[in-house]
């Protein structure tokens, strides 16, 4: 490998990672999920740490290999990306910001008897860990790692693979090892961060379809 695609695949690891760990926050990812992980085996908890982890660099991967032309296919636009999958979190953040008592204990019995399993794409994986907010910046890495020489594209999105694997292990360590660091703030505190974290999902979720209908509103006005 000359030094020019040496550069190419060192460059691309950093930029990815540092372009998506703040949209997917994997910390705050966790402590959305708790909810539906309440009661369950710290072993249960690695299993489907380890299944998102492996979800979401499936689908990172997905998206930035094919996802413009899967959208294009069906005539569809990252505004519109934005826009639907901004609503999912909205959505998903109000029913976590007014769950009560019962709905967490129900959760509790779902998990205990090992339907975890059923949930570890959706909503585990996506919308929650892997939002719309990830793949349109992965869309727009798509784009990034995409150079007229084919060679320099394979380099290029070689290193953001690298970035993806990076990323899913963040996940995993999220997923696996958040609740042992709660339970020292102890159940009080552990609410107040659900709550907490549920809004910033609905908030974010707000941010992201006012992106994608501002960039629809924008693109009505353009003749």
């Amino acid at each position: 490998m000359d030094t020019h695609l040496a550069t190419l695949f060192i460059q691309a690891v950093p930029v990815v990672f540092a372009s998506l760990f703040p949209v997917l926050n994997p910390v705050g990812s966790a402590i959305i999920l708790l909810p539906y992980t309440n009661g369950i085996t710290e072993e249960t908890r690695r299993f489907i740490a380890r299944k998102v982890a492996r979800n979401a660099f499936i689908l990172l991967t997905v998206v930035l290999l094919l996802g413009s032309h899967v959208l294009a296919f069906f005539g569809i636009s990252v505004p519109v990306v934005q826009a639907a999958g901004g609503m999912v979190l909205v959505s998903m953040g109000w029913r976590l910001l007014t769950a009560d008592d019962q709905q967490s204990v129900e959760k509790e019995a779902v998990a205990s008897v090992g339907s975890l399993r059923e949930y570890a794409f959706y909503p585990f994986t996506f919308p929650v860990t892997v939002g719309p907010g990830s793949v349109a910046v992965t869309l727009t890495l798509s784009a990034h790692t995409t150079h007229p020489d084919w060679t320099e594209t394979v380099v290029s999105q070689s290193g953001a693979l690298v970035g993806f694997i990076a990323l899913a292990f963040t996940v995993y360590l999220s997923l696996a090892y958040t609740v042992s660091l709660l339970k020292r703030i102890g159940p009080a505190g552990t609410k107040v961060t659900m709550r907490l974290m549920a809004f910033i999902i609905l908030c974010i979720g707000a941010q992201i379809s006012w992106n994608g209908l501002f960039a629809l509103l924008v693109q009505l006005r353009t003749p």
